[in-house]
């Protein structure tokens, strides 16, 4: 959920630089084109990064104990870091798409409400039929189950391989429609 909203600030971030005309100006100075994109998906990744370590802190002031190793940590981190990368590119996309920010608000909902509809709060099985099958075919449910898998030493199974793929497709669309928009123009 952290990285989702993080996401929703870079669709908004996108979208209001888009209209307010700063990007205009870009384009007339002699860098790389893609050079005002990747920067938008690296700051969404390092505040979702940021905005990730304050929440685990949170949790450990709380009382959560994770019973991960240090691998264990490196690789949850590294998951972390590329749903916060596929989910900018994502949203990029989504800020490019939108004619306002507040259009790009709406748009990145989309990625804030699917972790409400995955095994974040409650386990797959226990879910509704209609709703369980989206619940357990949709990209953050392998991702959750990983890390929390990871963290707390619960078998992951091939939660880990069907969330990197995830990822990965996640952030090819988004980067290749964030980039054909981006060149397009407006």
């Amino acid at each position: 959920m952290t990285a989702a909203s993080c996401a929703e600030m870079t669709a908004i971030n996108i979208c209001t630089d888009m209209t307010e005309g700063i990007i205009t100006r870009f384009r007339t100075m002699a860098i790389t084109r893609a050079s005002v994109l990747t920067g938008q998906a690296a700051d969404s990744v390092i505040r979702t990064l940021v905005s990730g370590a304050l929440l685990v802190a949170v949790g450990f002031a709380l009382g959560f104990r994770s019973t991960a190793t240090p691998i264990e940590w490196v690789a949850a981190i590294a998951l972390f870091a590329l749903l916060a990368l596929a989910l900018s590119w994502l949203t990029l996309a989504f800020g490019l798409v939108a004619k306002t920010p507040a259009g790009a608000n709406s748009l990145s909902l989309i990625v804030v409400v699917l972790p409400f509809i995955s095994s974040a709060f409650v386990p797959t099985g226990a879910i509704p039929a209609g709703v369980r099958w989206v619940a357990q075919n949709q990209p953050f449910t392998p991702i959750i189950q990983s890390l929390r898998g990871l963290l707390t030493g619960i078998p992951i199974g091939n939660s880990a391989i069907l969330a990197a793929a995830w990822c990965g497709g996640i952030a090819a669309v988004g980067y290749l429609w964030a980039r054909a928009r981006y060149n397009w123009g407006r």
